[in-house]
C-alpha cells in the first residue's frame, strides 16, 4: 500500500505510480489500473483520476522484470508489407503478442527481433518484452496486425488507433441467429472481479469505454444440437482486451469455439463444429501510412480451419 501525501495532491494516478516507482513505467501502471489492480480509498481507480493527499492506494505488485536480454527466435512470420518504418503481418493462431508470466518466449516480440533487431524496432510502451508491438491480437485470435520499427511509426500508428482512424474489420461466427442486418455494441469492459484471466461489463470506474459494430453477412439455420450461426464482420472503434469476444457474449452471441466466454452457448460440444479456438478472423486493415501518409489497405483469407467450418456450414446457410 502507499499512502498518498501532499506533494502527490492532483497528479494523475498512473503518473504518480509511474514517479514513485510502484510500477516500472506509467504505460505499466496505466495497465494495472486499467486491470483493475488498483485501489483508492478502497474503490476502483481511473488512471486519469487526481489523487487526493492522504488516500491509500492498493496496488498488486509488479512482476519483477526479467533482467536477460529477449531473445530473437525463428518463427515464421506471413508478412503482407514492410519498409523502414512498420511491418504488418498475418499472425497465425497459437502466438502470443508479447512475453507474460505464461509465455516466456516462443512470442511475436521474439519472432520480430530474430527478423528485424531489437534496435530495429519501436519502444515506444517503455516496456522491452513489447518491442514493435503497438496493438495486439488474442493468442488464438488470427490475421492482420501492424507492427512499428521506429518509435516515430510506433507512436503515429498508437495515436491513430487511439483516434478511431485505423478501420480495423474482423470475421467472427456466434451462435444464434441474428434477426438484424446490423448493430451497434456499446458498453464498457473492465476486469472480471473474480476471474483475473477474463474482462467482462461492469460499471465501475476502472472499465474502458469500448464500442464494437457488426454487420450479419450470412446466417446458417439451427441443427439438432445447435441453435444455429451467424457470420458477422465487427469493426472495432476501440481495442480492449477480448473485447469483441466481450461483446458479442454480451449480445448472447457468443463466439463459436470460445472456451472462456460461454454464456449463452449451446451444451452441447458438437455446437462448437470442432474448433480448438475462438472463430475470430482479423481479415481487413485499412489505415495511413504514419511517415509518409499513404493510404494502405490490406485483406487476408481465412485460416483453413475457420474455411472448413463454413464450408461445414453450406447447406444450412439461410437465403
Amino acid at each position: 500500500m502507499y499512502m498518498a501525501t501532499e506533494a502527490d495532491e492532483g497528479m494523475r494516478l498512473d503518473a504518480l505510480m509511474g514517479e514513485r516507482g510502484l510500477y516500472p513505467s506509467r504505460s505499466a501502471a496505466a495497465h494495472a489500473i486499467e486491470d483493475g489492480k488498483v485501489l483508492v480509498a478502497g474503490e476502483p481507480a481511473s488512471k486519469k483520476q487526481a489523487v487526493k493527499a492522504g488516500q491509500p492506494i492498493v496496488y498488486e505488485v509488479a512482476e519483477q522484470a526479467i533482467d536477460t536480454p529477449l531473445m530473437g527466435e525463428p518463427i515464421p512470420l506471413d508478412i503482407r508489407y514492410e519498409d523502414d518504418d512498420i511491418i504488418v503481418l498475418s499472425k497465425q493462431a497459437g502466438l502470443v503478442c508479447h512475453p507474460s508470466e505464461d509465455h516466456l518466449d516462443g512470442t511475436l516480440v521474439n519472432a520480430l527481433i530474430y527478423h528485424c533487431g531489437a534496435d530495429h524496432l519501436c519502444n515506444v510502451q517503455g516496456e522491452k518484452d513489447r518491442l514493435g508491438i503497438v496493438h495486439r491480437l488474442d493468442m488464438d485470435t488470427t490475421g492482420l496486425m501492424m507492427a512499428a520499427k521506429t518509435n516515430a511509426a510506433g507512436e503515429a500508428l498508437m495515436a491513430a488507433i487511439q483516434d478511431h482512424v485505423v478501420d480495423r474489420r474482423y470475421l467472427a461466427l456466434v451462435h444464434g441467429v441474428i434477426p438484424h442486418e446490423t448493430g451497434m455494441i456499446d458498453a464498457p469492459i473492465a476486469r472480471h472481479p473474480k476471474d483475473r484471466t477474463r474482462m467482462c461489463i461492469r460499471d465501475v470506474p476502472s472499465a474502458r469505454e469500448a464500442i464494437t459494430t457488426f454487420t450479419v453477412l450470412d446466417r446458417y439455420e439451427a441443427g439438432p444440437r445447435d441453435n444455429g450461426y451467424t457470420l458477422v464482420d465487427c469493426k472495432l472503434f476501440t481495442g480492449r482486451t477480448h473485447q469483441i469476444r466481450v461483446h458479442m457474449e454480451y449480445a448472447k452471441h457468443p463466439l463459436v469455439g470460445d472456451t472462456m466466454y460461454t454464456a449463452n452457448s449451446p451444451r452441447h460440444e458438437s455446437a462448437n463444429r470442432g474448433l480448438a479456438r475462438q472463430f475470430l478472423h482479423s481479415f481487413k486493415l485499412t489505415f495511413s501510412h504514419p511517415i509518409t501518409g499513404q493510404p494502405l489497405h490490406f485483406e487476408d483469407e481465412l485460416p483453413q480451419d475457420l474455411a472448413n467450418v463454413l464450408e461445414g456450414l453450406e447447406e444450412r446457410r439461410c437465403c
